[in-house]
């Protein structure tokens, strides 16, 4: 799923140690007294509450609060329950039947049935058929939640009863208990067409605005786009919720105020700190720090499409897999990873990340770096000198490349000022400058949907428990969805087919080993490092934080709302450190199996906790606000991100 790996914006300098921190920048945010509000920060920016319209990690975090997955992520990411209290399938592994369990209801009262998975699922295929069927394809909102049925073979779905509905698949396989499909209510959805629900843009963009009706523990119940997101709890929520009565997330305008609001317990939890305020962070009095491994990599980028008809590259060599090849022995990825990222991440190598131990492979031709291989390999592929040292493309043209990256990514600037450095020693101009990620989003687009308007970019991608979802995006048939390289490798689209429906792990790990080597050979990507996620959260308000998975995760922001629901009041029982979890035992849900999960269990509110809201609260957030931006001037926005298992 699309993401970018810790998404960063520019730092505010901030004057007179004013830091603008407040819940809504220019609004209110107001909860009833005694509630126990639970604050999150984020640099990503907020704008979506229509889970087809979801690219970035808080946009998946938003919607996993308001629904259910058919099945759940469990705490080291096994499936458990969700809209599905138990499951089955067939010898042959190619009929799923899932029990919805009874009397579930929706957020509004309404009856939460079979009929409402059938339903979704079948908005996707019927989307998907429609697809198939235009030349100029088509996609529900982004397109980036169809290729979780369509991967898992998906061919049919059934409502039986009201608590039965089956599934069949195409091939055997168990991508289905891992599909991030959100399971909507057809009495809300249903009068709207999939044309209206699929618009993502304009004045006619489907929003979904609130009060969200959903079947997860909270629901989104106030929004300011750009802003903030105000969850309340839902009341007719089948599990367990803990202890938080409200959940606010907040977009910051920068690492900076985010640090800085949790650091004077304005917010409670912080999303993709920067190295140096990690570590300042690891000594500071109640809070705590948390280190994510990376399920996922920043990436540098090639439009492949070069200037080709409906590429908006700059040269012919972007097409070019020598000249890309070239240029990889020109990147000192140990070198940003040292000073980019302050040691917290790995150099990059293949597409799956080291984070899936029984997948991944190091490439059998790695790459160095040395500048004199990177000058050879170009004059041998045929990229001379001018008489002024500048690199000519086979046009005759000089090379002149356009680097970019979203401006919810700043540490970005710092890689840039390498690869032009680099680059520029092989006579290779680089012309760097950052871009509104909202913007990013279009340019990168593919033909016929998008100007595919870039020669190199830096972004990341996150993945999921299975690695899946990292290889979709090479498939050719995604240029113009969610390819932002515009791949185009009829043996790669050969592969990925037979790696997903392989049921013996061997022999997909030897499929899995052809696809990450003819990526790397290929380059329409080079994976500049495995960055890790870095978190931070306060204990004095909350305890039961806990990481997901036990093992290398992080308490939010992962898979699902788990985390929310196990919080717990720390002010009614001492706070645990941050741990792996013991407060959930799971079943297995395979073959005639169930899953089930127990979960700490709520304490009593605190109250009159700090965060609830007063007479004069706002009207003090508005004065410090306005002398901020006086101060200050306003910071621009917006993100990409997420990470998780397998070992």
């Amino acid at each position: 799923m699309r993401q970018p790996l810790r998404p960063r914006l520019a730092r505010a300098l901030v004057a007179g140690g004013l830091i603008l921190s407040t819940i809504v920048p220019g609004g209110s945010v107001t909860a009833a007294e005694g509630d126990l509000i639970l604050k999150t920060g984020t640099d990503q920016d907020l704008q979506v509450l229509n889970p087809w319209n979801s690219v970035v990690v808080a946009d998946f975090e938003v919607y996993t609060l308001n629904y259910d997955l058919l099945v759940n992520f469990g705490p080291d990411l096994e499936p458990v329950p969700g809209f599905a209290e138990s499951w089955t399938t067939s010898t042959d592994g190619k009929f799923w039947t899932f029990k919805i369990r009874p009397d579930m209801k929706w957020s509004d009262g309404q009856p939460a049935t079979a009929e409402d998975v059938r339903w979704t699922y079948q908005l996707v295929l019927d989307a998907v058929a429609k697809s198939d069927a235009s030349a100029d394809g088509y996609y529900l909102g982004q397109g980036y939640l169809e290729p979780y049925l369509t991967n898992a073979g998906v061919t049919k779905v059934e409502a039986i009863n009201p608590t039965t509905v089956t599934v069949t698949t195409e091939f055997a396989n168990t991508l289905l208990l891992q599909a991030y499909v959100p399971i909507l209510p057809k009495h809300i959805w249903s009068k709207y067409t999939m044309d209206e629900i699929a618009n993502a843009t304009g004045a006619t963009a489907f929003l979904n605005e609130p009060s969200v009706v959903g079947t997860g523990p909270f629901q989104a119940v106030e929004w300011k786009p750009g802003e903030f997101i105000r969850f309340a709890k839902n009341p007719n929520y089948w599990g367990t919720q803990g202890a938080v009565d409200e959940i606010i997330m907040q977009k910051f305008a920068s690492t900076d105020t985010m640090v800085q609001a949790l650091k004077t317990g304005e917010i409670d939890y912080a999303r993709g700190v920067l190295a140096d305020q990690f570590n300042a962070l690891k000594s500071e009095p109640n809070v705590a720090t948390v280190e994510g491994v990376a399920n996922g990599y920043s990436e540098l980028s090639f439009n492949t499409g070069g200037n080709k008809k409906g590429y908006g590259g700059s040269t012919s060599a972007l097409a070019d897999v020598a000249f890309r090849d070239a240029l990889g022995y020109a990147i000192d990825k140990q070198k940003l990873v040292d000073s980019t990222l302050g040691g917290y991440g790995t150099a990059g190598s293949t597409i799956i990340p080291p984070f899936h131990t029984r997948w991944h492979v190091e490439p059998a031709k790695a790459r160095t770096f040395d500048i004199e291989e990177a000058k050879r390999r170009l004059d041998a592929a045929g990229y001379k000198l001018d008489a002024s040292n500048k690199r000519l493309d086979k046009d005759g043209k000089v090379i002149n490349l356009r680097l970019t990256w979203p401006d919810s990514e700043s540490e970005n600037a710092t890689n840039a000022q390498f690869l032009v450095e680099w680059f520029g020693q092989l006579g290779v101009t680089v012309t760097a400058a950052v871009t509104e990620e909202g913007k990013l989003i279009d340019d990168v687009t593919g033909p016929p949907n998008g100007p595919a308007n870039y020669d190199i970019y830096m972004w990341g991608w996150v993945g999921d428990p299975d690695p899946n979802s990292l290889l979709n995006f090479f498939r050719s048939e995604e240029i113009g969805g969610a390819s932002d390289s515009y791949y185009n490798s009829p043996k790669y689209d050969e592969l990925f087919l037979k790696q997903r429906a392989e049921s013996d792990e061997a022999t997909r790990k030897g499929i899995l080993a052809e696809m990450q080597n003819l990526v790397y050979d290929e380059a329409p990507y080079h994976i500049l490092y495995y960055d890790a996620e870095l978190h931070a959260y306060r204990t004095d308000k909350f305890g039961g934080w806990t990481n997901q998975p036990s093992v290398g995760g992080t308490p939010l922001f992962g898979y699902g709302s788990r985390g929310y629901t196990l919080l717990t009041d720390a002010s009614a029982q001492p706070s645990p450190a941050p741990s792996a979890d013991a407060s959930a035992a799971t079943g297995s849900a395979g073959t005639g199996a169930s899953a089930g999960a127990s979960q700490a269990a709520s304490a009593t509110p605190s109250p009159t906790p700090a965060s609830s809201s007063n007479s004069s609260l706002p009207l003090i957030l508005g004065v410090l606000a306005l002398v901020i931006i006086v101060v200050v001037g306003l910071v621009i926005m917006r993100g990409r991100n997420r990470r998780v298992e397998e070992e």
